[in-house]
């Protein structure tokens, strides 16, 4: 690990070589700057160029067009693959499995344990009751489960109650149960998901595992949201992905996040945020070169150890373990989608404007992980392993995500009009100014048409409908979908425009915990 230091850089302070410093201190600012100049550009150039623009921006449009066309076959085949696999016996499949390789040291899938960690700070005893009852439901043997609620040492007063009560009613339901209180102000630490998680896993691995003498192999770790409510045959499916990986050690295991929980009692904009996540996510299991671990993810405890753990100095912790590990094994590391849900909640608060705060909040800590692209090309600098046209193409991929999230919806929305107004009365004079207009609304009629089946998908996955709702809900499900525009400028773009801005003014940010709130149905 010493010759890999780079792998727990949190951000440029964390070296001490000046020349290191100032090259990652570049990398940080380079997406933001990409970003910015752009659409800099694009206002610049409608005034001194607005025909060269207008002809962009119609090209732009078109391939966002195509590009629509492509994910929707995408989504449709994640959402039905999904669907196949909430159905099949995987009980029945690990049941048929003959000899393990390729890494664990098990003779059968029931010498498997799944090791459980739940980060929380400050939620309701509500939310965290409803979470462990729906891990209890799930198939997999209990008596193979070690289960971690990991505390906060600055939220004692409130944990310790949900804590105990937890203890009480589900305790003695698993092979282990472990409270731990991950203690605050650590040198070197952000306080927040990543850190807190860190600390369990490592408590886990001193209490538990190393005196059982479990074999870190035979371990798959899930790092779960304090939200997630686990499918019944999630920890089987997961169990048969493992069992049959090529690398079972070296792959990471993602399941889709479906943001369902509490679906019926959001805004209307928080729930068109929420499915378009769901839809990101379920397309991307399509991709799964591309795939990076998001949100509740699993993986091997063994290459968790190797590592050194989750990094307790970053934000996006989620997405770090993944490239730690891609590092670490010279790029010989991998993520599995595995087409099989986990549902958590929906941004909500008590009233209104708090909700919209809360989405905005959320999505630009979402997008902090921009961060990523200092640590992958530093990483990959360092890192003369790993083939270089690997790393050319993950490398443009990942800046160019987070550019295209922080622009394109502004782009795509906003710049047909502006050579409009910016071009001057010698362009408005021009044929393409007369047609600009009327050219990319028809694009965009048509690829807003792409929303039907995406309004469809939305629709068949909503849980029952509480009693207390009348049949006109569903009418506001569907007439939901017009705010996309609005949505994906004000509370897509925009915040990760903010939280560019956050890494390009080196003003980092700390970590914030989404509120859970469920109203009364």
């Amino acid at each position: 690990m010493q010759d890999k230091y780079y792998l727990k850089i949190g951000r440029a302070s964390d070296l001490a070589d000046k020349k290191e410093r100032r090259l990652y201190r570049f990398f940080e600012m380079l997406v933001g700057l990409i970003s910015f100049l752009i659409l800099i550009s694009a206002v610049f150039f409608s005034f001194k160029l607005p025909v060269g623009v207008a002809f962009f921006i119609i090209i732009y449009d078109t391939y966002w067009l195509f590009r629509t066309v492509y994910f929707s076959f995408h989504l449709k085949y994640g959402y039905d693959q999904m669907k196949k696999n909430e159905k099949e016996d995987w009980i029945a499949k690990l049941e048929s499995l003959k000899d393990i390789k390729n890494g664990p040291k098990a003779n059968s899938w029931k010498d498997i344990y799944h090791l459980v960690v739940f980060p929380t700070y400050k939620e309701p005893l509500e939310i965290v009751e409803q979470t462990f009852q729906h891990l209890l439901k799930t198939d997999y043997p209990k008596d193979k489960m070690i289960v971690v609620l990991a505390c906060e040492e600055a939220d004692k007063e409130n944990a310790q109650i949900i804590s105990q009560k937890i203890q009480e009613q589900f305790g003695d339901e698993f092979f282990k149960f472990l409270v731990t209180w991950h203690p605050r102000g650590l040198p070197g630490e952000i306080a927040g998901h990543g850190s807190n998680d860190a600390w369990a896993t490592k408590k886990a691995k001193e209490l538990i595992i190393d005196p059982l003498n479990i074999p870190y192999e035979n371990i798959i770790i899930s790092s779960l949201d304090i939200d997630s409510w686990v499918y019944p045959k999630y920890f089987s499916c997961l169990s048969y992905y493992y069992l049959t990986a090529e690398k079972p050690l070296r792959t990471s295991y993602q399941p889709i996040p479906l943001y369902l929980n509490n679906i019926w009692q959001t805004p209307s904009i928080s729930r068109v945020f929420a499915f378009s996540s769901t839809f990101w996510h379920t397309m991307n299991q399509e991709r799964p070169e591309r795939l990076v671990t998001f949100s509740s993810h699993a993986m091997s405890f063994k290459a968790l150890v190797d590592v050194g753990f989750k990094q307790a100095n970053v934000i996006s912790d989620d997405s770090r373990i993944f490239w730690q590990c891609f590092f670490y094994y010279d790029g010989d590391y991998r993520v599995q989608p595995l087409y099989y849900p986990i549902s958590m909640d929906a941004n909500c608060d008590k009233n209104l404007l708090t909700t919209l705060k809360n989405i905005y909040k959320q999505q630009k800590r979402w997008a902090y992980g921009v961060g990523e692209v200092p640590y992958f090309l530093f990483a990959g600098i360092k890192n003369k392993k790993i083939d270089w046209k690997k790393k050319l193409a993950l490398g443009f991929d990942l800046i160019e995500g987070h550019v295209s999230w922080g622009i394109s919806s502004i782009l795509i929305f906003l710049l047909g009009w502006l050579p409009l107004y910016l071009g001057g009365p010698e362009f408005s004079q021009t044929l393409i100014s007369y047609n600009l207009p009327k050219i990319t609304s028809y694009i965009l009629t048509i690829a807003m048409g792409g929303l039907v089946g995406s309004v469809y998908v939305s629709m068949i996955l909503l849980p029952p409908k509480p009693i207390n709702y009348g049949r006109f809900k569903y009418v506001f499900m569907i007439l939901q979908w017009v705010l996309i525009p609005f949505v994906m400028i004000f509370f897509s773009a925009l915040p990760a425009l903010h939280a560019q801005w956050h890494w390009l003014t080196g003003k980092y940010m700390g970590f914030w915990v989404t509120p859970k709130v469920r109203k009364n149905q």
